[in-house]
């Protein structure tokens, strides 16, 4: 029988046992490989959009920190709920599992987790967390409660996504300094220097006294750099990169789960989780891996910039 979160007579062995088989199945190659055939499809496309909304995502989260923080519970609780970021086939399946697995919650035979409202009825209707709601005393306080811990969920695979960005940045960032010797956090800094190059080798090729005189003429004098080039190119980067970042979930998923991030995390929710049924909630379960994979943002849009203002 599948087993729930922490109970009295659990033992913290037992939980972290349990913990470890489901990184042990679903995040080692074997596991994230069998997971990531779902990005075959739509996430390709919803991960550019992911990456645009991350900072407008990054922005509600904090700000919903801070009235918490104010103890104003009503705007806080508002913010944290928002749903800012597209659901990936991925993040459904993983939080599908969690339910499963770790919470003893299956979602109805058949029902897809399109949002988290359906993961708050899963949440409802299941036996481990009937006591837990019927103790709130409401059904506006048993949802309430469904709704944060359903929430913690999406938060637990949204820091998978944006490990998955992270990935991507730091395969950006080795690529730029092998391939164009420059720094290059992301795929719109990069762009600059793929098109100069596209345009130095034409540039060449055309030269009217042959393309070693063309190689001589334009060391001395660079080639002119059309903006419709660099939007082009900056276009097919990011196209590249959406299908790279949908994948790349896999090899960062190996990698936490070799460092025990995956561990700990899960550790962290299933404290979230426990805290919510046992009437007691503290901190909200919150991920970090965001705002790290927007410092990269934030850099490739600052030296994208810097170049800009400097041609």
């Amino acid at each position: 029988m599948t087993r729930g979160p922490t109970t009295d007579g659990e033992t913290d062995l037992a939980r972290r046992r349990q913990v470890d088989a489901f990184v042990q199945r679903h995040f080692t190659w074997r596991g994230t490989l069998r997971l990531h055939r779902a990005a075959l499809g739509a996430d390709i496309l919803r991960a550019p959009v992911n990456v645009l909304l991350s900072p407008a995502h990054v922005t509600v989260r904090l700000t919903g920190w801070i009235c918490r923080g104010l103890r104003l519970r009503r705007t806080a609780d508002f913010l944290l709920r928002r749903q800012i970021l597209l659901r990936t086939a991925v993040s459904a399946r993983v939080e599908a599992a969690i339910l499963t697995e770790l919470l003893a919650a299956p979602p109805a035979e058949g029902e897809a987790l399109g949002d988290r409202t359906a993961l708050a009825r899963a949440i409802l209707s299941a036996p481990r967390f009937r006591e837990a709601a019927r103790s709130r005393g409401s059904i506006a306080a048993a949802q309430a409660m469904a709704d944060r811990i359903a929430a913690a969920i999406t938060e637990y695979s949204g820091a998978r996504s944006a490990m998955a960005e992270f990935t991507t940045a730091l395969m950006t960032l080795v690529a730029g300094a092998i391939v164009l010797q420059a720094v290059t956090p992301g795929m719109i800094s990069m762009a600059a220097g793929v098109a100069e190059s596209v345009s130095l080798k034409r540039a060449v090729a055309d030269f009217p006294l042959g393309q070693t005189l063309g190689g001589v003429w334009y060391g001395i004098f660079p080639a002119g750099l059309s903006p419709r080039l660099v939007a082009a190119v900056a276009a097919g980067l990011m196209l590249l990169g959406s299908v790279i970042t949908a994948f790349a979930g896999a090899f960062a998923d190996v990698v936490q789960a070799w460092l025990g991030m995956h561990r700990r995390r899960l550790l962290r929710l299933l404290d979230t989780v426990e805290a919510e049924t046992a009437a007691s909630p503290g901190k909200p379960f919150a991920a970090s891996e965001h705002l790290l994979a927007r410092v990269f943002d934030l850099s490739d849009a600052a030296l994208s910039l810097l170049r800009i203002f400097r041609g």
